[in-house]
């Protein structure tokens, strides 16, 4: 078997696993999260996004992407910024975050994003490795992971799919449970 052939068969058993759902490496839930600053963007602006500051505000909803104007990336940021309003209204901050640049952020969050939340810049993908959310066979990518973090910095949930599909429905229904008093999960 050639490598690229054997490639070919370990990213396919990688996406059928990671599609179920199932997570091979992120925090635990309940674990505390890492707090961190970066360059974001929101409506073409650039600003310092903080972690700290935004979970005083309520929960956060972080999901990492592996790059903007992809199609699985593109979707899943539409399916955000639609869903913005509903996060919004439970008192929660959607942010992406992925290693682009700040410059291609500030377009992906008007084209993609809507204008509706930010985008994180992860350059060197240090937040990534903080979040266990690197792409093990490109590390300086992000896997397609999400969390909601409690405002107290706790891992509330997590999911993790190479699929855009389920990240807003999984994490809407997690922050709706937490402001019902119950488990995400």
């Amino acid at each position: 078997m050639n490598l690229k052939t054997r490639t070919c068969m370990l990213v396919g058993a990688l996406t059928l696993t990671l599609s179920s759902g199932s997570v091979l490496a992120a925090l635990a839930l309940g674990a505390s999260t890492p707090d961190f600053t970066t360059e974001a963007a929101r409506a073409g602006q650039a600003f310092k996004f903080s972690l700290k500051d935004t979970l005083s505000k309520g929960p956060v909803v972080l999901y990492f992407y592996p790059k903007a104007f992809t199609s699985g990336c593109t979707k899943e940021a539409h399916n955000f910024a639609e869903a913005t309003p509903q996060f919004s209204a439970l008192g929660a901050t959607v942010v992406g975050v992925s290693n682009d640049d700040i410059e291609t952020l500030k377009k992906f969050s008007v084209e993609a994003c809507r204008d509706k939340f930010a985008v994180a810049a992860d350059s060197g993908a240090r937040i990534m490795k903080l979040y266990d959310a690197a792409l093990w066979v490109k590390p300086d990518m992000a896997d397609r992971i999400s969390y909601v973090i409690s405002p107290q910095g706790k891992v509330l949930y997590v999911y993790s799919s190479l699929s855009p599909d389920q990240h807003v429905e999984n994490t809407l229904k997690a922050v709706e449970r937490w402001r019902a008093g119950l488990p995400a999960q």
